[in-house]
């Protein structure tokens, strides 16, 4: 074991109430350290973890070990860290440990990263949201709270025992319909809610359009030209007509109960590359039917584009930002053509409209809760006047994104909770959450507001 002192040169009290470290060996089988307590990754510095920054692990999430890794944890008696480079089974059996990630369930915002050491040639990991797990009196937590709650998106609504019986009903009833075969595959093989629920007619549905993007994310979940083996989608490789999209969302709109369908999806590319069909579709829907919500999920780069979507009959938009500030906004979306001021221009355009407007907020521990990024995102929130804030754990290996992300000033993250309950004071008309919304509706009846300390 090699032991030093915390990064900030800080010592936490002995009699602090701190979760034992969680540790895997390299078949994945757990263990609880006996002393060593558990430790987070704030993005800047090892911090033991008390009590109160966990939760009892949420049901539905799911752990991973994180391969070539070390754990690091927490010596109390000597107030020091330690990275474990071996771990004895009942004194006997040895192992090389490896450091344990969990992945929280929707609705849930980390707050720290797995407090790991990479080794060389270490694998690139998938695209998860990771976050610091332990144990605390014989229970997994986590290092998260709860930011909102929707009985829509609870995964014990997805039982398949349906799904299967209404994918024929759909088939037969829409033969020959492209995008319902696209959507099977998600519904099936990526096991995609959204994408379940336009079988289930319930709720949100996706309308996948676009086959190219203006942008190269990172995290991008259906285009991964150096990595391709880490892509979680395969996007979608046709151009839909409007028929096939009228006709499906017609139905979902018509039939299901809170309906929304929205365009812009993980299987997809940027749908404002083909406006011009999804304008056209817009206009067809509604000309079927005036029920239920259009939504538009987009990176907000043409905002003229925008504009035309709007005047089609468009009500509600959600804008991807993993950062206000312009320099870690191109260093992460890698935009083509465009910049964050065409982002921010089409929030004020949707708005001006009268469409809900949102910010699909891909938060990071010891990025997001920079001071520097809290001044930017206030500016963007008092220009825009946008009405929701998605929180949203941005899913990426937490080193490459690390990498990535310029420091022009060295800046100590604030915590993720205290950036939450700052945002809330001093913008008490922004709603806060995970969830899409529903337009002039800030919170359902089935929602948790969580006021944290």
């Amino acid at each position: 074991m090699h032991s030093g002192q915390l990064k900030d040169g800080s010592v936490v009290s002995k009699r602090s109430y701190i979760p034992n470290l969680l540790v895997a060996d390299e078949r994945g089988r757990l263990y609880e350290h006996p002393f060593l307590k558990m430790m987070g990754f704030d993005g800047n510095a090892f911090v033991p973890i008390n009590a109160k920054d966990v939760i009892k692990l949420p049901p539905y999430s799911k752990l991973f070990y994180i391969p070539h890794s070390r754990p690091v944890g927490f010596d109390v008696k000597h107030g020091t860290m330690t990275v474990l480079e071996d771990f004895f089974i009942s004194g006997k059996m040895r192992i090389k440990p490896n450091a344990v990630s969990a992945f929280l369930s929707p609705g849930h915002v980390r707050l720290y990263l797995p407090a790991a050491v990479p080794l060389q040639k270490r694998p690139i990991l998938p695209l998860w949201a990771y976050c610091a797990v332990g144990v605390l009196d014989g229970a997994l937590v986590s290092a998260a709270f709860q930011v909102e709650y929707n009985t829509k998106w609870d995964p014990k609504n997805y039982d398949d025992k349906l799904l299967l019986g209404r994918i024929d009903t759909m088939k037969k009833r829409f033969f020959g319909n492209r995008l319902l075969e696209h959507l099977i595959n998600c519904a099936v093989s990526n096991h995609c809610f959204a994408a379940k629920n336009l079988f289930l007619e319930r709720w949100e549905a996706p309308v996948p359009t676009s086959r190219a993007c203006n942008a190269s994310c990172l995290g991008c979940l259906s285009h991964q030209p150096e990595f391709p083996h880490l892509k979680s989608h395969e996007r979608i490789s046709f151009r839909p007509s409007v028929k096939e999209i009228v006709e499906l969302c017609v139905h979902h709109l018509e039939n299901a109960p809170e309906p929304i369908v929205s365009f812009g999806q993980g299987c997809e590319g940027e749908p404002l590359t083909e406006y011009l069909l999804v304008a056209e579709s817009i206009k067809r829907i509604r000309e079927s039917t005036k029920k239920g919500i259009i939504n538009l999920n987009t990176n907000g780069s043409y905002p003229e584009r925008v504009r035309i979507l709007c005047e089609a009959g468009l009500n509600s938009i959600r804008i991807s930002l993993n950062s206000a500030r312009h320099y870690l906004y191109q260093a992460y979306f890698k935009p083509r053509g465009y910049g964050i001021e065409e982002v921010v221009e089409s929030l004020k355009i949707a708005k001006s409209y009268g469409l809900y407007t949102m910010i699909n907020y891909l938060i990071f521990p010891g990025v997001t809760d920079q001071e520097e990024e809290l001044v930017a995102i206030a500016k963007i929130i008092e220009e825009t006047r946008v009405d929701f804030i998605h929180l949203k754990n941005l899913c990426i290996d937490p080193w490459v994104y690390l990498d990535a992300m310029p420091r022009a000033k060295e800046s100590k993250p604030m915590g993720l909770k205290n950036f939450y309950n700052i945002l809330r004071k001093n913008f008490p008309q922004l709603s806060l959450g995970y969830f899409n919304q529903i337009p002039k509706q800030s919170f359902l009846d089935n929602q948790y507001i969580p006021s944290l300390g």
